[in-house]
């Protein structure tokens, strides 16, 4: 008898909706770290991650294939590609830390093209014009009446990260919105 591992089902599998001008697709699973450490520990967690962990508001940082955003003076949530041991790698850092695998809690939404900001604002509280929100910046905000996080991937592109129980919610927001927009 064959070993049989399942592999969870993405709550967006399937999906892809958008308009001429832009894109809303469910991003490719990934493992996900919810970490908190006050300010002494992140040298030693940043070197236990292979990334240095960002300390200003609304910065990420990448190295690889790996993503920390600065969520708050002592939260980062970090990315990677799915199968790795984040809280395992967070423990050999030997320092007072809370780090929590979340892979399964969230799932993301990738808004891209020319739209993609004025899909994102017509929902979003924050400005996300380039001035404003550049490449690289990373907020939890609101969209519509869900808590997101959101990351400014490229100039005409964005990662929306949710819970999984809001994805559905999310999705078809920014399925209006894109339609919307487009009008």
């Amino acid at each position: 008898m064959a070993d049989t591992v399942l592999k969870p089902r993405q709550p967006l599998d399937g999906r892809a909706a958008g308009s001429a001008h832009v894109s809303v697709t469910p991003a490719p699973d990934a493992s996900r770290l919810s970490l908190r450490a006050r300010a002494d520990a992140v040298g030693a967690l940043s070197k236990a991650l292979g990334i240095d962990l960002p300390t200003k508001p609304k910065t990420s940082a990448t190295k690889g294939t790996r993503t920390a955003f600065w969520l708050g003076p002592d939260e980062w949530l970090v990315l990677d590609v799915p199968g790795k041991d984040l809280v395992g790698e967070c423990a050999k850092s030997k320092v007072l830390h809370s780090a929590v695998d979340i892979s399964q809690r969230n799932t993301a939404v990738l808004v891209t093209g020319r739209n993609a900001e004025a899909t994102l604002s017509a929902g979003c509280p924050q400005n996300l014009s380039d001035r404003a929100f550049p490449v690289g910046a990373v907020s939890r905000t609101l969209l519509g009446k869900a808590e997101v996080v959101i990351h400014r991937t490229g100039a005409q592109a964005f990662r929306v990260e949710c819970w999984r129980s809001f994805s559905d919610y999310v999705f078809t927001y920014l399925s209006d919105a894109a339609r919307d927009s487009a009008a």
